[in-house]
């Protein structure tokens, strides 16, 4: 392994960085894991979700990592990345609320729901996408069955998993408007709900409701952590969106290391 030389790509992580949030301090952890064991380098930088309103936040990453820490300070913003990512075949991966969100981007700006909202930001909105789970996920560990054929399937090279969570809301409602309109469910918990989501024609565009930050004790990154990781240094050998700015610069903004501040170094 230490013959093989480094590989490397930039990272964007959207969402508001907090040390109370478990996913978010397993990410340096992750980080270096990857260097180390799997020899993918990633440059990784938080980019809080209210930076994230303008498109080109997340313009010249290799890869957008939308973590968990819902409700975001920024709903705007934290869709406006996603919906860039997904443009613009950057690889995409949303966890958790990363993934709730993804699910609602797609419904607004692809199926047409511009009504539809999340009940943690709007809870007395008419259509609501994602509900409060009837049974909550806080904590839980739980199945997951993969349906053969789909990215998630190569990605974990099984089609059963066991995975943790930490999520308390989730999709219930207009599912077959979002798979008539090309997004692929393509793992279900033991009663039949979404909790893997994924879009064919895309680079790689996943979203799980699980936290896959938590696997382990993050000495060796969930196969879908390094998944991404590799779809970003393919992006990046492809030569990603052939731009010369600095990862996360963004006109008019500098790169302060502080919670809560623009463009944050890990």
């Amino acid at each position: 392994m230490t013959n093989i030389a480094a590989q490397t790509a930039r990272l964007a992580l959207v969402g508001d960085r907090s040390p109370n949030v478990l996913a978010h301090t397993r990410v340096p952890l992750l980080l270096d894991a990857l260097a180390t064991r799997d020899r993918l380098v990633l440059d990784a930088y938080w980019v809080p979700s209210e930076d994230a309103e303008d498109p080109a936040a997340v313009r010249g990453f290799d890869a957008v990592w939308v973590l968990p820490g819902s409700p975001y300070r920024s709903e705007a913003g934290t869709l406006t990345a996603i919906r860039t990512a997904r443009e613009e075949g950057i690889p995409f991966l949303g966890t958790c609320g990363g993934f709730q969100h993804a699910l609602l981007e797609f419904a607004r700006d692809v199926c047409g729901l511009t009504r539809v909202a999340h009940a943690e930001q709007d809870p007395d909105a008419d259509d609501l996408l994602i509900e409060p789970l009837a049974c909550s996920l806080l904590g839980h560990e739980a199945a997951v069955t993969i349906e053969p054929g789909s990215l998630a399937q190569s990605v974990m090279g099984a089609e059963r998993t066991v995975e943790r969570y930490f999520c308390a809301y989730g999709p219930t409602r207009h599912l077959d408007t979002l798979r008539a309109h090309g997004l692929r469910f393509s793992g279900h918990d033991e009663d039949g709900n979404v909790r893997i989501v994924e879009l064919p024609g895309h680079p790689f565009f996943l979203g799980t409701l699980f936290q896959p930050e938590q696997y382990g004790d993050g000495s060796r990154p969930h196969p879908i952590v390094r998944a991404l990781a590799r779809a970003a240094v393919a992006h990046a050998a492809a030569g990603g969106l052939d731009e010369l700015r600095e990862p996360g610069a963004v006109d008019g903004a500098d790169e302060v290391g502080e919670v809560g501040g623009r463009r944050q170094p890990v």
